[in-house]
């Protein structure tokens, strides 16, 4: 027996079975590589799903914990605070888009960031209703899982839901739905479910994670923010898988100009570390009475040092630069893949920066969503060596988040066994279908 299968045998008698994981046991990482139990070694496509963005185990975020391990681990910021989480909240102030005046509070992982900031719009604007969009992802707790708008497996079994929800279509003109019709649904929820002056906020995602890598068109963020003006809304972007270099900008909504109110990240923030923050306008940052925000862990120090020498490397290694060269890549390559003859299985190939994903359908005509294919792709890659993860509302989507330290070396050997695998699914595929 390897150690791969005793564990997944210990794994099996002892977690809890709605902790889906991959048969993949860490036991070393290093920039884009991870080793299993085993000793095999993988290039990491995956990132923690977009969380080591400076790589596993960055010299200089490590440097950071260690020294901070030696002076303390936690205090609770409530009780006895401390200098470097003022600092990143400064850092994280000047960074985020717009001239207004900000303010930032941390917390501990991506679904508290939003629950925290739909406290701070409601609080500020004394409404009560959220509007979120199809496809968005925004986490597992009560709140996340109401705001986020795919049912398997994230909602399916967990309701009812928080009240005072609503969701409307998020724009996807591969699948039909244009920036004109989402506006309009938009118009038509604010007429028929719940009126302006009741809404609190508008979430979404620039380009959504969990939903398939889809890309909000400019025009669609800029309605939603010209309504939220209008309304007097907050205008909440969630960053948590987008952030913090991924997309070539620091913000995925800085590609299109549109400042919000307020904005969510984690993952990418802290290099592995758990923490998440909330930025924006310092006068909904500050509509709720002292105590009402925060939490024991929030803002570790161990995760606020790593969060600093995250933004001392994006910064120093150019890793926006990067970003937009790792991206350039992949699309090139996939873009070349989908062409080849054969291969029409591909419907599309999209991304921002880093953040990439390419669609699998039976055939291009029907766009019928082929999820076993992608299933299959995703095995053979990792086979072959290669962390994939698939995403979309359909299932049908495989997503690449190589951290934005990989050299062009590794990204060839990642794409090479992304067109091997692709070319072996398809192939047991037919066969299957001939049988």
């Amino acid at each position: 027996m390897t150690k791969t299968s005793e564990l997944m045998t210990r794994k099996t008698a002892a977690l809890a079975n709605g902790l889906a994981t991959k048969n993949i046991f860490a036991v070393k990482a290093a920039g884009s590589e991870l080793w299993d139990a085993d000793g095999k070694r993988y290039i990491d496509f995956a990132a923690g799903i977009a969380v080591v963005n400076t790589g596993h185990c960055h010299p200089k975020v490590m440097a950071a914990v260690t020294a901070q391990a030696e002076n303390f681990t936690h205090t609770c910021f409530h009780v006895a605070p401390y200098e470097s989480y003022i600092r990143l909240a400064e850092r994280l102030n000047a960074m985020a888009p717009g001239d207004a005046p900000k303010k930032t509070m941390l917390v501990t992982t991506g679904v508290e960031a939003v629950e925290n900031a739909v406290k701070l719009a409601r609080a500020f604007t004394g409404r009560g209703g959220v509007v979120a969009f199809s496809g968005g992802f925004h986490g597992r707790t009560l709140m996340g899982m109401s705001l986020t708008g795919k049912q398997v497996p994230y909602k399916s079994g967990f309701g009812p839901m928080v009240p005072e929800v609503f969701h409307a279509p998020y724009p996807n003109a591969l699948h039909g739905i244009s920036t004109e019709q989402a506006l309009a649904d938009v118009e038509r929820l604010m007429r028929s479910s719940i009126e302006p002056n009741r809404i609190a906020a508008f979430i979404l995602e620039p380009i959504q994670g969990e939903g398939g890598f889809v890309i909000a068109p400019h025009d669609f963020l800029r309605s939603i923010r010209d309504l939220a003006d209008k309304h007097g809304i907050v205008m909440i972007s969630d960053e948590v898988q987008a952030g913090m270099g991924r997309t070539g900008t620091m913000f995925g909504i800085e590609h299109s100009g549109v400042v919000p109110d307020l904005i969510t990240m984690a993952k990418g923030l802290a290099g592995g570390f758990p923490l998440s923050a909330i930025t924006g306008r310092a006068e909904i940052m500050d509509a709720s009475e002292p105590g009402s925000l925060g939490g024991t862990y929030g803002g570790n120090p161990l995760a606020v040092v790593a969060a600093n020498a995250v933004l001392d490397v994006i910064e120093e290694e150019e890793l926006c630069i990067a970003a937009t060269r790792i991206g350039g890549l992949i699309m090139e390559r996939l873009g070349a893949l989908a062409a080849q003859p054969g291969i029409d299985v591909i419907s599309d190939v999209r991304g921002v920066g880093a953040m990439v994903a390419f669609e699998f359908v039976t055939d291009r005509e029907s766009n019928a969503p082929d999820p076993s294919l992608v299933n299959q792709i995703i095995a053979e890659a990792q086979e072959r060596g290669l962390i994939l993860l698939s995403c979309g509302t359909r299932a049908n989507v495989i997503r690449l988040l190589p951290p934005l330290t990989t050299s062009d070396a590794i990204i060839a050997e990642a794409l090479d066994i992304i067109e091997a695998s692709v070319k072996a699914a398809i192939a047991k595929s037919q066969k299957v279908a001939a049988e």
